[in-house]
This record gives structure tokens, C-alpha cells and sequence, in this order.
């Protein structure tokens, strides 16, 4: 989690408190990492000068397809799939609970445990996990 906490802070979110990060573990290796930020070649929001969500006026939890940024939980998934690195089995760990879009691709990437540290309002991913048969574990609780 501390490794998670670190790659959080490379996040090019313009809000602080919404610097995310993430890691996957595999046989007690590090397999990939992730932060949120925007894609290749498009300007983040510090870049942008402000968030377009908080622009917009979006609830947290709500409409993720408005914001430039990928998920830090993306984000490992797809340096697993850009490197060719299987991640069937693994672990990620991070800093917030995954929303949604990143339960579905944890599930169909195969990582079989999610261990976060700060919930997010976001019950539905949870029962898609617990459905998929992936472990979620709060790390405070762990």
C-alpha cells in the first residue's frame, strides 16, 4: 500500500484529494503500476488550469466518462496488456476503492484480490467484484 501511496502522488489530478494510485502484485512482485491522469498526448487538468468535472458541477461516483483523466486502476491494467505482462491471479492494491468501469476490468483481467485503503460511493462495484469472485479487502481492516 505504501507503494501505492507513492504512485498516487504522481497523479496529474487537479484535486488533491483525488490522487489515486495503484499496484499490481503477482507472486510478490511488482507487475505494473498506475496513476490517474490523462491519456498519451492530451493535457491533464493541472495543465488545463481547473477540473472539468468541478466545472461541470459532477458528483463523485457519478458520469466517469466526463473527466480526462484514466483511472489509476486503467492505467495498470493497461501497462500489464502494453508490456504483455499476465496479470491473471494478481493483486491490486489501491489507495481508493474502484469504481465501476475499473471493477469490470479488474474482473475480466483477472486479478483476483483488490485490497484499497479509502472507500469510494460506490456499492455497485463492490457487488460486481463480489460477484466475479474477487476478494476486496479495506487495508485498515486487513
Amino acid at each position: 500500500m505504501e507503494l501505492a501511496r507513492l504512485v498516487s502522488t504522481w497523479a496529474s489530478c487537479f484535486q488533491e484529494n483525488r490522487k489515486i494510485g495503484a499496484v499490481i502484485v503477482k507472486d510478490k512482485r511488482v507487475m505494473t503500476t498506475g496513476y490517474n491522469g490523462a491519456p498519451q498526448g492530451v493535457k491533464t487538468c493541472v495543465e488545463r488550469g481547473e477540473c472539468l468535472r468541478k466545472k461541470l458541477g459532477i458528483p463523485s461516483g457519478t458520469r466517469h466518462e466526463m473527466c480526462y483523466a484514466v483511472h489509476a486502476e486503467q492505467n495498470a491494467i493497461i501497462q500489464a496488456a502494453k508490456l504483455g505482462i499476465n496479470i491473471d491471479g494478481s493483486t491490486l492494491y489501491c489507495t481508493h476503492q474502484p469504481c465501476i468501469l475499473c471493477a469490470k476490468m479488474i474482473a475480466n483481467a483477472g486479478i483476483g484480490r483488490v485490497v484499497y485503503e479509502q472507500g469510494y460511493p460506490d456499492e455497485f462495484a463492490l457487488e460486481i467484484l463480489r460477484e466475479a469472485n474477487v476478494t476486496v479487502e479495506n487495508y485498515k481492516e486487513a
